[in-house]
């Protein structure tokens, strides 16, 4: 194995504010690995919230003995000995679980989605998220999403019903909602959900704090829209305390440390009888393809990590009627890969 690291500021197209902070870029590293001739991309975001950077993303890397990551690559195993190394990260962890997940594809000739058994005909429409900001500046943001056919909206302030009018007054598009734990009574909070559902809301993600467990029951018990866990579950090992607390679960690979463990948290969800929605971070088109490769498997998607950005530097995801299009491609089906991105 032969890697190559490197630091890399993306930059947010408007300020990204939810409930209890703002930002104007994310740190990332990107990720190249080299097996044999075939080579895989990865990526981790780091945003500040969860606490990596690139300095304990490059200390991480170097622990790593490359020679116990062999191929066939068995991805259960893998993951097991990054958790070994080191608690948490789990976004330096989904770069080489997405880099790793591409090579495996180069290598049988096979697109990621087809090695999940995603069926493309399932992809589910993408949403573009609106940050929390004022009427003026909501409405700017609004016109960047002419393409899309969902729009999430952050939450969890006090000026939330003035947010979801000033987007009414423009579209009537469904609407998913992201309160990021902003809610804090939970009769205030019923009351909101109801009036929501009025004005066309699918869903909402975390409406209340993540260690509220009843406090989140207690609306899910009562809510008309399906209520989904969000921070309260970050990886497999999570699941089970949640089930019958939320509707389902907010699956990102930046938390659950890449494709694989998403996977299982999909299947595991199913099996419970909860709902998914894949999401991301502020994401390039590496790490929000590979998510858009499982987003079959689950009932939403909300993937608009490139079109939020300035400085992508990879080509922007195919993308037709709110969807993501994927090709017959080995591996992420990445584009735009150029020779000056890695050293």
């Amino acid at each position: 194995m032969k890697i190559s690291c490197k630091p890399f500021e993306l930059e947010l197209k408007h300020p990204f504010s939810i409930s209890k902070f703002t930002r104007t870029s994310t740190p990332l590293v990107l990720l190249r690995i080299q097996y044999e001739d075939f080579i895989g991309y990865g990526e981790a975001s780091m945003v500040p919230y969860m606490g990596e950077s690139y300095e304990s993303a490059n200390a991480f890397l170097k622990l790593i003995d490359w020679d116990k990551i062999r191929y066939p690559f068995n991805f259960e195993e893998i993951i097991a000995y990054l958790d070994s190394l080191a608690p948490g990260q789990p976004a330096i962890k989904a770069a080489i679980d997405i880099a790793l997940n591409d090579i495996q594809g180069k290598v049988l000739g096979k697109p990621c989605y087809e090695i999940y058994g995603a069926d493309l005909a399932k992809m589910p429409v993408t949403s573009y998220t609106i940050g929390i900001d004022t009427p003026e500046v909501i409405r700017e943001k609004l016109k960047d999403a002419e393409n899309f056919k969902v729009i999430k909206v952050k939450l969890g302030r006090d000026n939330d019903q003035e947010i979801i009018e000033t987007i009414r007054s423009m579209t009537d598009v469904p609407l998913y909602v992201d309160a990021n734990q902003g809610w804090t009574d939970k009769i205030k909070a019923i009351d909101l959900i109801y009036w929501l559902h009025n004005q066309g809301v699918v869903l909402i993600e975390q409406p209340m704090d993540k260690h509220n467990l009843d406090g989140n029951a207690w609306l899910t018990e009562r809510s008309p829209i399906p209520l989904l866990a969000d921070e309260a579950v970050q990886r497999l090992a999570d699941m089970d305390q949640l089930k019958g607390a939320y509707h389902g679960i907010n699956v990102k690979l930046m938390k659950s440390c890449g494709m694989y463990e998403s996977h299982q948290m999909i299947l595991k969800a199913h099996s419970f009888g909860m709902k998914v929605l894949i999401g991301c971070m502020s994401e390039t088109s590496c790490a929000t393809l590979a998510a858009a490769a499982l987003a079959p498997l689950c009932n939403w998607a909300d993937l608009d990590g490139p079109w939020l950005t300035k400085n992508n530097p990879f080509k922007d995801p195919a993308f037709e009627n709110g969807k993501y299009i994927l090709k017959d491609l080995p591996g992420l089906g990445l584009k735009g890969i150029t020779s000056d991105l890695f050293p």
